[in-house]
């Protein structure tokens, strides 16, 4: 029988199997301890196995990641929590300068076991430096790895690889997705990282995506299959490896590719994606690739402006309408009901 968990329960289960299996892995972060437990990620964990493993820690930033570098040439598995990725910005030297090259500049003597989770996403109450989607930023660091987990079940055999990979891991997690729920096995299982998962398949358009703009893509392929467009849709599961043998397999049978990603146009994934695409399966192509991305803007943070700047499924239907020479009216054939543009559903109650 399925069992049906939370993305939240998932990333919880998946640090108290790691913590089982492995006495080093440690767990620390502002509010890890805190009775909310950074979205429900890690209620219980200190209660279980006590302050010495699982622990709060001052507003620094840059010195905690040093302290986890250390700890992890020691032979600690160190997993570092942000309740928002921007506060991670203020560790940049640490990852990039320490953490990523270490391994290289050490001549492979080094191992840097980190995992270092960074939650995004929007709604009110955020804005331009609580809001950022910087996943392009990391995956243009030689030596780390970027994963973006969308289902539960993807977000606990990630963060099971990413604990126990024995280099740099970003984790990155979208707050609109804790309360998804999905089948999760109870064991222990490990998901590939730079394995991106087959969501749907069809013939006429790939679509590759990422994190919670997975989600508006499944909805979008519900409606454009009431319309005779089909589509192979790719979750990419991590950016930084991107599973490219999948994405021109996709290619070559569809001819057409829209990418979607959470961060702006401007030097994103996607445009690594197209590029790519571009340089190895040119002939395959029926039409130029499209992408959907946020605008080059700070993002916003009151209600009017939001409701402009984000994409979601009906942008993505317009799109491939265009792409199919269609005429579909995404604003029509999505019924989002009265609930308001910037919540995920009727249980989300704020920021924090």
């Amino acid at each position: 029988m399925p069992r049906i968990i939370n993305f939240a329960q998932a990333i919880n289960e998946a640090f108290v199997q790691a913590m089982e299996i492995d006495k080093n892995v440690i767990c620390y972060g502002l509010g890890v301890d805190d009775p909310k437990g950074v979205f429900g990620t890690t209620i219980g964990l200190q209660t279980k196995y006590g302050k010495e493993r699982v622990f709060d820690i001052p507003a620094s930033e840059n010195a905690m990641t040093g302290i986890a570098i250390g700890a992890s040439m020691a032979g600690i598995r160190p997993v570092m929590t942000h309740q928002r990725l921007d506060f991670s910005l203020l560790s940049l030297d640490q990852i990039i300068n320490n953490a990523a090259k270490f391994h290289y500049m050490f001549g492979g003597q080094h191992k840097i076991p980190i995992t270092i989770r960074m939650i995004v996403g929007r709604g009110w109450g955020q804005g331009p430096t609580h809001s950022q989607n910087l996943q392009a930023l990391f995956a243009h660091i030689p030596g780390l790895k970027v994963v973006m987990p969308t289902t539960p079940y993807d977000a606990k055999g990630l963060l099971l690889s990413s604990i126990f990979d024995d280099n740099p891991v970003i984790f990155i997690e979208h707050r609109w997705l804790h309360n998804m729920e999905g089948d999760v096995p109870e064991n222990d299982y490990r998901i590939e990282i730079g394995k991106s998962s087959q969501i749907n398949e069809g013939n006429d358009i790939t679509i590759v995506s990422m994190s919670y703009m997975t989600v508006e893509a499944i909805h979008a392929v519900e409606i454009l299959k009431d319309h005779d467009i089909n589509c192979d849709l790719i979750d990419l599961r991590s950016v930084k490896p991107i599973d490219w043998s999948s994405i021109h397999k996709s290619i070559k049978k569809t001819g057409r590719l829209l990418v979607l990603d959470t961060g702006v146009t401007e030097g994103s994934i996607a445009g690594e994606i197209i590029a790519n695409v571009c340089e190895n399966c040119w002939n395959d192509l029926k039409e130029q690739p499209h992408r959907i991305c946020l605008p080059g803007t700070p993002t916003p943070t009151s209600y009017s402006l939001t409701k402009a700047y984000y994409k979601r499924s009906e942008t993505i239907i317009n799109t491939v309408s265009k792409m199919m020479n269609k005429d579909l009216d995404g604003y029509v054939l999505v019924d989002r009901k009265d609930l308001p543009h910037d919540v995920p559903g009727d249980w989300f109650k704020g920021p924090f």
